[in-house]
């Protein structure tokens, strides 16, 4: 597979023209500073008075149409009203203008044409201009005129004047750049929004016991256990150990709640009376309004639960009530953080409950400006189009921008702002394509298109300092890593206490409930699972939606799949690291054989020195570490960390492996091709399993030095521990020391290139590996 240019997928420094240029050193002076201005026509249409009849009837089907040069924008109209209210905001993009006169109509809406009512003039080189935080312009009455200026009855209410993107009417605005969408919802959809995840809960349910219970066989006994359903998780207890009509388990069964709690916690206790039969023997619902919440370890009280039996009766559903009961220590907890991000790319790390956060540390601005070489996503009218609009998420807050309709380098020019409490989180931007512009449901199921992320790590950047970048959208598709096109960011994070901000890098990452009381591996899977369901689904319902889709790829939900690229990509990582250790042991190694004598005759004196002064040697350590991150200081990077092609393999990932990497769950493959990735699975097992077992060998082989299984090997052990504690006893340890110091470091004409003595006494040992089958 050819290669691409890696020259290509590489992070740009930028010089944009940020909040029209004031900038005092790092720190630029206006509130929206963080992004190119861009300039707007604003005319707000409110409300109209004495329009005159033009049916034959004398009634008014009145609208408003806003027309500069080619693009032209409409309110919506009333029916048979003559001092109608619109309040409508449009705004047309300067660089887009063309003409030298605003036009706004009155018309009266027809069947066959619609009728011209009267107009309003504005010569653009006369329009005022208004820069927040100004006050917004108060709007006026304006005499409707005939098209030969003749003054007509009707006057028209209106606000003009000449802004940019941090004008307070930009967001419910209609923009001239979207005079191809149609409908309420089309424009919903293409609008920019804020918002807020779901606050998220641990329900916690201790399933203590339960008494009188009451089975349907007597004659036997009864084999109880419990399910908990809430939403649509459903968990059991293991069946009770003592089999009688007073059951006990004592085991916590875990679930996400979010916030509002629109669903009760469902409990039933069944009897498995069969294989595959399960008699309920008393459900009990729990909402969640009522239940205890927890901030620290502390057990909550126990309640006993009456449980109610459902009969049928003659086709209809009647409640029995008995004196079942059920004992459980239910309760939300709020000690804990509700992991519902990919651990390493978490952007908050706060417990749930508002008391026991800190207070923040400093505020995260991000200036989504633009974006360059966008790919075509889809098709329309027989041409490649785009219809890009980027989506942030940092802590419970995401932003979404407007979208920019029909272009490949599209400006947004937006910023938003976040407050941070932990600066080792990351902020997550991602880029799509819209697929609902006319709305959610002409859209035929479409699912927006991704066309790439950025994550910015926050502990990487300077404080105060404006960071202002072009990022390659690098996105892996089963033909291989593409770029997308480029986002253009400018980020500034900006520190309100340096102490806090240090105090940070003391603390536990995650809230103290998470060391205190330790969930598993698997309850966090699992959880985090649902916690991503549950986060998913309600931005859905939010309107206009942020749909499944983009929330799943920005909080990386299928990031723990199996994936062959991923796997070589973590292991070239860990060869890395331990690079460093190798490294220093070739060195030592022509250390040892003279390579540069001189070199080898200093490290003798170093190692003299450090054995007749031992208390010298924690101090050279750490003075050596201090002038090796100061030698490293003059070449700290500069430019935050971007997708790397080369570290995640994906240049040079085979096809198959991709095609694997994007199988569905389960398989969708064909058989021949499952079993040559199975066979392909076992043999890089087969090898796992030999260095494992080699592992396994040597650390026995350390335990079977005492343990007599070979007796002349441990007989001889013992001797020469013996003899080595009396020498010890009697020698001065430096003296020792000296001596293995020099014998490690001795000349080669006096080495030999058998391997050593106790190297051949460790490899004769015994290891386990006799007994295995």
């Amino acid at each position: 597979m050819q290669r691409p240019p890696q020259e290509d997928f590489s992070l740009k420094e930028t010089k944009p023209h940020l909040g029209g240029g004031k900038i005092i050193g790092d720190k630029l002076t206006s509130t929206y500073d963080l992004v190119e201005q861009m300039q707007y026509l604003y005319v707000r249409v409110v409300k109209a008075k004495d329009l005159p009849g033009k049916d034959v009837t004398g009634s008014l089907d009145p609208y408003v149409e806003v027309k500069l040069g080619n693009y032209k924008g409409t309110t919506r109209h009333f029916e048979k009203k003559s001092n109608p209210e619109w309040n409508q905001v449009f705004a047309f993009s300067k660089d887009r203008i063309q003409a030298s006169v605003l036009e706004v109509i009155v018309k009266d809406k027809d069947v066959v044409k619609d009728d011209f009512v009267g107009r309003v003039l504005f010569d653009l080189n006369e329009i005022p201009k208004r820069v927040p935080p100004d006050s917004p312009l108060a709007p006026q009455w304006y005499r409707l005129e005939e098209r030969n200026g003749n003054k007509v009855k009707g006057e028209l209410m209106l606000a003009v004047w000449m802004g940019n993107q941090a004008d307070e009417a930009f967001p419910e605005a209609w923009h001239s750049d979207a005079a191809a969408v149609s409908g309420a919802d089309g424009l919903a959809n293409i609008r920019s929004k804020v918002y807020l995840s779901p606050k998220l809960w641990y329900l916690r349910v201790n399933v203590i016991e339960a008494q009188d219970l009451i089975p349907s066989d007597k004659s036997r006994f009864p084999e109880v256990f419990v399910k908990a359903i809430l939403g649509n998780q459903a968990l059991r207890t293991r069946v009770s150990m003592n089999k009688t009509i007073n059951p006990m388990w004592n085991e916590d069964l875990m679930f996400v709640a979010a916030e509002p709690f629109e669903e009760p916690l469902i409990l039933s206790v069944e009897d498995r009376v069969a294989p595959n039969k399960d008699e309920v023997l008393g459900r009990c619902a729990i909402p969640l309004q009522y239940v205890d919440r927890r901030l620290d370890h502390r057990p909550v009280n126990t309640r006993w639960f009456n449980l109610e039996k459902h009969v049928i009766v003659e086709g209809e559903k009647k409640e029995i009530k008995f004196a079942s009961r059920i004992h459980m220590r239910v309760c939300l907890e709020g000690g804990y953080h509700v992991l519902d991000e990919s651990t390493h790319y978490s952007s908050d790390l706060r417990p749930t409950a508002k008391q026991l956060w800190k207070s923040s540390i400093g505020v995260l601005e991000v200036g989504i400006l633009s974006a360059q070489g966008l790919s075509p996503m889809k098709t329309k009218d027989g041409r490649a189009t785009t219809d890009a609009y980027c989506v942030a998420k940092y802590g419970q807050k995401w932003v979404r921008t407007r979208t920019i309709i029909d272009s490949f380098a599209p400006r947004w020019n937006e910023q938003y702002t976040w407050e941070v409490f932990d600066p080792c989180t990351v902020i997550t931007i991602g880029v799509f394509d819209n697929c609902h512009l006319q709305g959610g449901d002409k859209s035929g199921g479409a699912r927006d298109s991704r066309i790439g992320k950025v994550r910015i790590r926050l502990s990487t950047l300077e404080t105060d300092r404006v960071y202002t970048h072009s990022y390659p959208l690098l996105v892996l598709h089963p033909t291989g890593v593409k770029k997308m096109g480029e986002i253009h960011l400018a980020v500034r994070f900006t520190c309100s206490s340096l102490v806090n901000m240090m105090h940070m890098y003391s603390q536990p990452l995650l809230p103290k409930m998470h060391y205190l009381h330790p969930l598993t591996v698997s309850q966090l899977d699992s959880l985090r699972h649902q916690a991503t369901q549950i986060v998913s689904l309600r931005l859905s319902r939010a309107e206009p939606p942020l749909r499944k889709e983009i929330v799943e790829y920005m909080l990386d939900v299928t990031s723990h799949m199996w994936s062959m690229r991923r796997s070589k990509a973590n292991f070239f990582r860990i060869m890395g690291v331990l690079g460093v250790v190798i490294s220093v042991g070739k060195w030592f190694d022509q250390i040892c054989n003279w390579k540069n004598p001189i070199t080898t005759v200093l490290i003798h004196i170093l190692f003299l020195i450090l054995v007749l002064y031992p208390e010298l040697i924690l101090p050279t350590i750490f003075l050596y570490l201090f002038l090796i991150g100061i030698w490293h200081y003059r070449w700290r990077p500069r430019h935050p960390p971007h997708m790397d092609t080369r570290l995640s393999c994906a240049d040079t990932a085979h096809p198959d492996e991709l095609d694997e990497e994007f199988d569905t769950f389960p398989t969708s493959r064909s058989p021949d091709i499952i079993r040559m990735r199975y066979d392909r699975l076992r043999s890089i097992a087969g090898r796992i399993q030999t260095v494992v077992g080699d592992l396994a060998t040597q650390g026995e082989r350390l335990q079977s030095l005492l343990s007599w299984r070979d007796p002349r090997a441990t007989s001889l052990f013992v001797i020469f521990c013996l003899v080595a504690a009396v020498v010890l006893y009697v020698t001065p340890f430096q003296a020792v020391m000296l001596v293995t110091g020099f014998y490690v470091l001795r000349h080669p004409r006096f080495r030999y290139k058998l391997p050593s003595v106790p190297l051949n006494f460790f490899r004769r040992l015994p290891a386990r590996t006799d007994c295995m089958l």
